[in-house]
């Protein structure tokens, strides 16, 4: 009796449809959404680790920008997505921080899951080429005895670029207009033009601009010096206290993603990064 129960069954299961028996993840490419323009760091991490990843999972990983409110847009349409894995967020230090200075989101940010952290970097004060301050001290001053000159620009409203800028304000008292953009890949093309002053971005975003001459690196939020960078001094050596603030990056998934899945997704990122 059990062999001929265990013969119906498994012709039950053959006659099944193809979308209904178990698939092995992933059987069909997989978006990873950046909730930021392109040009940016978020959007050069996800590109990486994008590629990296369809290799070892055999299937396309596809970056797609949703850039606006600062992440947010980008954000909430990963946590409004079926969780099966096939839709991804780039996430960053933004979805850790948006939910305590935005009272509305566009999202419920329980509504995604971490999936795991593979990137920090450090950020760092950058300056035009013409901007009339070659140092910290010289940057503050110029802005307190010039209140509305100096723009800073940033990836958006509750960017962690506009988050270093207002504490950074708030700790030295220097006076600096935010403009925000859609990433900071535009805001970068801008601070090259010196349509803006100065930003406080990531370091793989400004430091090909700096080594080519064309922005001033003027201080690191990190407590020790990057490698990258000797030359250039950390906000406390600058006279700046309490202002170290380094970046992570990381995969998100919508909220429900089956633990098997997040696994599979964990064991690649895993050998993405070694």
């Amino acid at each position: 009796m059990l062999k001929l129960k265990s013969f119906a069954l498994f012709m039950s299961l053959a006659a099944l449809p193809l979308g209904v028996r178990a698939e092995t993840y992933p059987s069909k490419p997989i978006m990873l959404v950046v909730p930021f323009a392109a040009g940016g760091t978020v959007n050069m991490m996800g590109r990486l680790v994008a590629e990296h990843m369809g290799e070892q999972l055999g299937q396309p990983v596809v970056v797609d920008n949703k850039a606006g409110a600062g992440g947010a847009i980008g954000a909430g349409f990963v946590a409004k997505a079926t969780p099966d894995g096939y839709t991804l967020l780039l996430g960053s230090m933004g979805q850790a921080v948006q939910p305590l200075l935005t009272k509305r989101l566009p999202y419920d940010p329980k509504k995604l899951v971490p999936v795991a952290l593979f990137a920090t970097v450090s950020n760092v004060l950058a300056v035009s080429s013409n901007a009339p301050a070659k140092n910290v001290s010289e940057l503050v001053g110029y802005s307190k005895a010039n209140p509305g000159k100096l723009n800073m620009a940033s990836a958006g409203i509750g960017s962690i670029n506009q988050l270093i800028g207002e504490l950074f304000m708030s700790r030295t008292g220097a006076n600096f207009v935010h403009v925000p953009y859609k990433g900071a890949g535009p805001a970068g093309v801008d601070l090259l033009s010196g349509q803006v002053q100065l930003i406080f971005a990531n370091l793989p975003n400004v430091l090909p601009y700096a080594r080519a001459g064309k922005v001033r690196l003027l201080a690191v939020a990190s407590e020790k010096r990057d490698p990258a960078i000797p030359d250039v001094p950390t906000f406390a050596e600058a006279g700046v206290k309490d202002a170290v603030v380094e970046s992570w990056y990381g995969l998100m998934a919508p909220a429900g993603t089956k633990p098997e899945v997040i696994r599979k997704l964990q064991d690649t990122l895993l050998v993405v990064t070694k």
